[in-house]
């Protein structure tokens, strides 16, 4: 790899990791560059999930220290993703398509949008039985099989489902949702490891990044608490529609 291109990962995985431990959507930055670099679209999807593993294990640590973290409860959220996680790597082939761009810029401003509608939390302190509701764990199958495919935009849909369906608070949210990144990239990474599709160099050099970012990231989400995480997922799903629509 040409030296140049060691401090322009680097960069673009320190934005990368910074935005998927408050929000999500920091792949749509990655991927491409990889691609732009030369790497094949399944190599690009590959090697991306080093940088996302390293991310993930520096954000957990970040929380942990931030004294918010909860494991076995993430745990159990996670258990739900790993069969669609290990499924989606092994049909990821071919990556993205002019309908499946459409398809996911529309989703990802509609998820945004609903996290603005506010919950009320009175009414879920009497009714929490009810509203967690086991919808949940089909949910974190299909989102454990999004994520094992592509990657791209998966905290987005983790966010959404744990927010709306199980009600939580976006620190809480953020907590959960990189243990349950780390869970399901792991398989997936070794589906694309076994089957030729890792660029060592390229994956390790963006992952020094994101390890970087996530870790300041995670505080960020702790400190600032919900507006602040409303304010980045605005800003990253805005992103990265606007980045998959261009790409069209």
């Amino acid at each position: 790899m040409p030296l140049e291109h060691f401090p322009v990962l680097i960069a673009l995985g320190m934005a990368a990791g910074f935005l998927n431990a408050i929000a999500g959507g920091g792949s749509i930055l990655t991927v491409p560059a990889f691609i732009f670099l030369g790497l094949d679209g399944a190599t690009a999807n590959g090697s991306n999930r080093i940088a996302v593993i390293a991310q993930s294990l520096s954000a957990i640590l970040s929380f942990r220290r931030e004294k918010r973290a909860a494991f076995r409860q993430s745990a159990r959220y996670a258990l739900f993703t790993l069969p669609g996680g290990i499924l989606g790597a092994l049909i990821a082939v071919n990556l993205k398509d002019e309908t499946f761009r459409i398809i996911l810029s529309v989703l990802m401003i509609l998820i945004v949008l609903t996290l603005f509608i506010p919950i009320n939390r009175r009414t879920e302190k009497i009714e929490t039985a009810k509203t967690k509701s086991w919808w949940i764990y089909p949910s974190l199958l299909g989102i454990g099989l999004y994520g094992g495919f592509l990657q791209i935009g998966v905290g987005f849909l983790i966010m959404s489902a744990l927010y709306h369906i199980e009600r939580l608070d976006l620190v809480e949210v953020n907590m959960h949702k990189v243990f349950m990144m780390l869970c399901f990239t792991l398989p997936a990474f070794l589906v694309f490891l076994f089957s030729g599709h890792i660029n060592w160099i390229y994956g390790l050099v963006l992952a020094a990044g994101n390890a970087l970012g996530a870790w300041w990231g995670a505080k960020v989400s702790v400190k600032g608490g919900e507006k602040a995480i409303r304010i980045m997922v605005a800003a990253a799903a805005v992103l990265m529609a606007w980045k998959l629509l261009q790409s069209m």
